[in-house]
């Protein structure tokens, strides 16, 4: 990101509410459950599962995890009764794990019961570098009571190897991604190339062992060595499945799929989304500029 687009996301927070919603309004289903339905239901028509997130992290209060518990017990809810072709994504720090790692752990497990009960996954999102170890210790203590349970990797992180190597044992359900949080040197890499080499090695040793993978990337280059590492290796198609977030290159999108390959796409939806859309606009300076201008059109 150059200079000038540096200084166009620092300045996003003031940039008024309203206009962030105008231009972020792809990448979020709205607020409300009914939002994620009506989307969720259009991507099932166009082919494509569903991960479906409510919008929070880092609580400060319990009250607000076991809010978000019961929410995301009537998203269930509601998606087995709409027989959406989806799962749910949940961010350990929205269910309390800055809070008390038992008292998450309780919160997840309720869900997985509750999805259980609907036919649907749960997925254990991962944040930055210090939830690392209470996330993985987390879907350990879980792995063997529920078989709708999976867990995410980042390939940003040096650690990142050896954490499928121990999940390989259990043939885990993962998925790959290259991870958004800034961190040290001393625990990430911090060179592009690197953390993309990175990824290929930690997908193919993921599926070479026989886990089911999500391989979630926006870039061609990772997909389409995926994609040849698939066939090498003569993979089925219900133990991968490329994932990507909504309202991001939906060409690409498109291709993987006509390419006879499942995708599945990230919906977030909830009264989060602000911040949510704060972030992701500031890792996308061509979004950026937009704000900037419509702002400056107003």
């Amino acid at each position: 990101m150059g200079v000038f687009d540096r200084v166009v996301a620092m300045t996003l927070p003031l940039v008024p509410k309203p206009v962030v919603r105008r231009v972020a309004s792809p990448y979020i289903a709205g607020e409300a459950v009914d939002d994620l339905v009506r989307i969720a239901e259009d991507l099932n028509r166009g082919g494509y599962r569903v991960a479906a997130a409510i919008l929070g992290e880092f609580v400060t209060r319990r009250e607000e995890s076991e809010e978000a518990v019961r929410d995301y017990q009537a998203l269930l809810a509601r998606m087995g009764e709409r027989r959406i072709d989806g799962y749910i994504h949940v961010k350990p720090t929205h269910l309390g794990l800055k809070l008390d790692v038992s008292f998450c752990l309780e919160n997840i497990r309720s869900l997985l019961v509750a999805a259980r009960a609907q036919g649907l996954f749960v997925r254990l999102d991962m944040e930055d570098s210090p939830c690392i170890d209470d996330t993985l210790h987390i879907y350990h203590r879980l792995r063997p009571d529920f078989d709708n349970v999976g867990v995410v990797i980042q390939s940003r992180m040096r650690r990142s190897l050896a954490d499928v190597r121990e999940l390989a044992k259990v043939k885990a359900n993962v998925r790959v991604c290259k991870g958004i949080y800034i961190e040290p040197y001393s625990i990430a890499y911090t060179d592009p190339e690197l953390i993309s080499r990175n990824y290929s090695l930690l997908v193919e040793e993921l599926l070479g062992a026989g886990c089911p993978v999500a391989i979630a990337t926006h870039d061609e280059r990772l997909v389409w060595e995926a994609a040849r590492t698939i066939e090498r290796l003569q993979v089925p198609h219900d133990r991968y499945e490329f994932q990507m977030l909504l309202g991001v290159l939906a060409p690409l999108r498109a291709l993987i799929k006509g390419a006879g390959h499942p995708v599945r796409v990230a919906v977030p939806y909830g009264p989060n989304w602000y911040p949510y859309s704060v972030r992701r606009l500031r890792k996308n300076p061509a979004i950026a500029r937009y704000v900037l201008k419509s702002l400056l059109k107003r």
